[in-house]
């Protein structure tokens, strides 16, 4: 290999879905009566304000005792195993701006709010509208179609369940950096192939001046960190424009093996968010996923989640070639959707 790779990566993000399956007590935290007061206290006072979810910042969000345990979150996001989920919020009992207000609130406790599209959303919402999974421009979280193992454009990924489905609708979520052991180990030279500047599709979100498509490698190896961007509908679309560069059937494989241990049961964790869950994801060293899901008939029980997209201080540098994605690599303030005229703000349907 013409890269100096480790032979393996230790530490608490080289996790195995088996056994994270056996150890929820690290990633699922059940809220205290004490963490729900204080959730609800720093809502109120920013419902009291007046003022657009958008524009939340921690200081308008004023936690007590419970900004103890997010902190120690953000840690866990960027420099342990990398997700958690919150659970016991009575999501039952808000309405839609108080449970957006909830979820922005700890957000911004975690990172800067990045907009989603060029509107300026900070508050996405994932649902199925229809759209037709084969459009090389659809978004697949629009569809109720299984995703595959991608990652966001975002260093931390947020979801709230409002609604779940009917059947199907789980969350996965796969380590980058135990999928890296397993192809180092049997097929280096399929690995080495994934480290190349591989085309993926803008599918139609083209800043100007930019190609149709991006060259950020699915993974990078960066001031002893691998970083992983993924997304192999996107990559496949990308084929379409001629001046994308050409899979070889070396890339392809390498690719399909990615998939195959990124969909390997014993390596990936499934869970299913239920109402009032809210699950962050570090997206530089995890990818996630959705399994394919059936919804309810009546429309307003369809399956409803939140998302956030969240740029936390502290955190990892990113190669250079990330800027065809996030146009910025300043920490702390890099990836999203953002235009000269994007202003922040949270619909909240």
């Amino acid at each position: 290999m013409t890269l100096e790779l480790p032979e393996k990566i230790e530490g608490p993000a080289a996790w195995i879905g088996a056994k994270m399956q056996s150890r929820q007590d690290l990633w699922l935290y059940h809220l205290t009566q004490e963490d729900i007061a204080d959730i609800e206290h720093a809502a109120g006072h920013f419902l009291s304000l007046g003022r657009d979810i958008g524009s939340i910042t921690k200081e308008d969000f004023p936690l007590t005792g419970f900004a103890v345990h997010l902190s120690r979150l953000k840690e866990t996001l960027i420099h342990g195993h990398g997700f958690e989920v919150l659970r016991g919020l009575p999501i039952e009992t808000y309405d839609q701006q108080m449970a957006a207000t909830i979820f922005c609130g700890i957000g911004a406790h975690l990172g800067s709010a990045r907009s989603q599209n060029a509107e300026g959303h900070i508050l996405g919402h994932v649902r199925n509208i229809g759209a037709d999974p084969n459009d090389p421009n659809a978004r697949i979280y629009q569809t109720a179609a299984r995703q595959t193992f991608h990652t966001d454009s975002a260093d931390i990924v947020g979801l709230m369940c409002l609604r779940e489905a009917k059947e199907g609708g789980d969350s996965l979520l796969v380590s980058a950096e135990t999928i890296y052991n397993r192809m180092r180990a049997a097929r280096p030279d399929l690995l080495a192939r994934l480290f190349d500047p591989i085309a993926t599709d803008r599918r139609g979100e083209v800043p100007e001046g930019m190609d149709p498509f991006m060259t950020i490698p699915p993974l990078s190896w960066h001031e002893g960190k691998l970083t992983v961007f993924y997304q192999r509908q996107y990559i496949d679309s990308a084929q379409r424009f001629p001046e994308a560069m050409r899979l070889s059937q070396d890339h392809i494989a390498a690719l399909d093996m990615f998939d195959d241990l990124a969909n390997d049961p014993e390596l990936h964790l499934k869970m299913r968010l239920a109402p009032g869950d809210m699950q962050f994801v570090y997206n530089h060293a995890q990818l996630h996923d959705r399994t394919g899901f059936t919804d309810w008939p009546d429309p307003a029980q369809r399956r409803h989640l939140f998302r956030l997209w969240l740029s936390p201080t502290g955190d990892r540098a990113l190669p250079e070639v990330f800027k065809q994605r996030y146009g910025s690599i300043e920490i702390g303030n890099r990836g999203g959707i953002v235009t000269a005229q994007t202003q922040l703000h949270a619909p909240l349907d």
